[in-house]
């Protein structure tokens, strides 16, 4: 199987639950050198053995044993031994640039087959899929978007559906209705004539945004969503999927650099740190003064507020 052979979002050309540093103890000390002996490294087994002991959420999509590269990479760039997104809930994957996320979310959506390992949605295994078929379970945005720019946004919108229709078939009510639903989610109803050529950076963002909309899948993975937009449009985009998760019940996975963002709104985070996963679970356990240190290179304070723990950076760490 090509890497990137697989599809489960809707392109025009049809295209780590390894808490290795899980923790209940407090959070390492900062001081002016930096962080001290009480590392995130030693606090892993306290924090993995209560992991251990939860009982863990039903998970819509799972990857065991995964270690993934790249044709031009020599060695894996993630490895991790699990990693689960939760059904109905929303997960976000956290970290530095170059830590991946996005390599991540890739084999998880069967767009990059790992070299090792395997991947399940729904308990069956994902290479399984065929192409449609896993487009009408799994859309899938990723940061490598590209279409004609003559056709409008609301034919790229309206090609969120291919996964519905045979190789003949014309688009029917469901269709248009559908459409209808993923260009008012996306708010972008004022362009829907516009040519994609014609659009910013922002709106091309939210074209494609409304375009794995209108697939309607049960399971919505995003790579870095909020790219390009301003704060406004950052918070309309968030509330969309996460109103999308609680009324309809849409299990979502999305990258994004803002940790205080995805503390805001996910039920659940992935931290990773050098290609693998660092920790996992509700923001308010992930989120600490060790966690900020130890993977995003910053001494900070984490104030709990009443929409989840905010950490507020104080200077970077050097090393």
């Amino acid at each position: 199987m090509d890497d990137e052979r697989r599809t489960g979002s809707a392109t025009t050309d049809e295209d780590e639950r390894t808490a290795d540093s899980r923790s209940t103890s407090d959070s390492p000390r900062v001081t002016d050198g930096g962080v001290t002996a009480a590392s995130a490294a030693s606090e892993a087994v306290h924090r993995q053995a209560a992991a251990d002991d939860a009982e863990p959420p039903r998970s819509a999509l799972v990857g065991e044993d995964l270690a993934i590269s790249y044709p031009t990479t020599e060695e894996p760039v993630v490895e991790c031994t699990r990693v689960d997104i939760p059904e109905g809930e929303m997960t976000a994957l956290v970290g530095p640039n170059g830590s991946g996320k996005s390599t991540l979310l890739k084999t998880l959506s069967d767009h990059l087959a790992p070299d090792g390992g395997a991947v399940a949605l729904n308990g069956r295994a994902i290479n399984e899929y065929g192409s449609k078929e896993l487009a009408r379970e799994l859309g899938h945005l990723s940061q490598e978007n590209d279409s004609p720019g003559s056709i409008t946004v609301e034919d790229l919108v309206s090609h969120g559906r291919y996964p519905y229709r045979g190789t003949f078939e014309s688009v029917d009510d469901a269709d248009r209705a559908a459409v209808e639903r993923a260009i008012d989610l996306a708010g972008i109803d004022h362009l829907r004539d516009t040519e994609v050529g014609q659009l910013s950076g922002g709106q091309r963002q939210l074209a494609w945004i409304g375009m794995v909309l209108a697939q309607e899948t049960d399971v919505l993975l995003l790579d870095e969503p909020t790219t390009f937009l301003d704060l406004h449009h950052q918070l309309r985009v968030m509330e969309t999927v996460r109103r999308l998760n609680r009324e309809k019940g849409v299990t979502v996975a999305v990258v994004l650099h803002d940790i205080a963002q995805a503390a805001r709104f996910a039920d659940y985070l992935i931290a990773l740190k050098d290609g693998a996963v660092y920790d996992w679970g509700p923001p308010a356990d992930v989120v600490t003064e060790g966690l900020l240190a130890d993977v995003f290179g910053v001494e900070a304070v984490v104030e709990g507020t009443d929409h989840g723990p905010r950490p507020v950076p104080i200077r970077p760490l050097d090393g």
